[in-house]
């Protein structure tokens, strides 16, 4: 058996090599936990092997699924872009893919001028909270004092 190798490198995330599989897997984004064990079900991989030990092709093999997880039959209630807007596909997004089209999403939403997109615009809570307490942490900007003049 080879040496646990320190660093995996999957979808563009460095994983450290201790780490467990089905933990390892979150650490990407666009990755639940939910996700990360149909892969490993799926796979049939061991949840508390660390990255590390897993062969190149191996690793090649859990990327490909985290990629294309409708191409290898996993349900298409677990992607994370279901019905797109624009292509009406189901897609399944990682890493920088995903949060820029989470922004474009919040873009669309306040020119079309939809109410999420206006709480959005107002920086309010979007889902519904209340707002008579506590949505206001870490908004305050604080109280300016006024410069006293010199008077000689």
């Amino acid at each position: 058996m080879s040496d646990v190798k320190q660093i995996v490198r999957i979808v563009n995330t460095d994983i450290l090599g201790g780490t467990k599989i089905f933990q390892a897997l979150t650490k990407i984004h666009g990755v639940s936990y939910n996700f990360s064990n149909a892969v490993c079900n799926h796979l049939g991989l061991e949840k508390t092997k660390a990255v590390g030990s897993f062969e190149n092709e191996e690793i090649k093999k859990i990327e490909e699924v985290v990629k294309n997880p409708l191409k290898y039959g996993l349900p298409r209630f677990i992607i994370n872009r279901r019905a797109d807007i624009e292509t009406g596909e189901d897609k399944h997004l990682l890493g920088s893919d995903l949060k820029l089209r989470k922004e474009f999403d919040v873009k669309l939403m306040k020119k079309i001028k939809t109410y999420k997109g206006i709480r959005h615009a107002l920086g309010l809570p979007v889902r519904g909270q209340g707002t008579k307490a506590h949505f206001r942490t870490g908004k305050s900007i604080g109280v300016k004092k006024a410069k006293k003049s010199k008077k000689s």
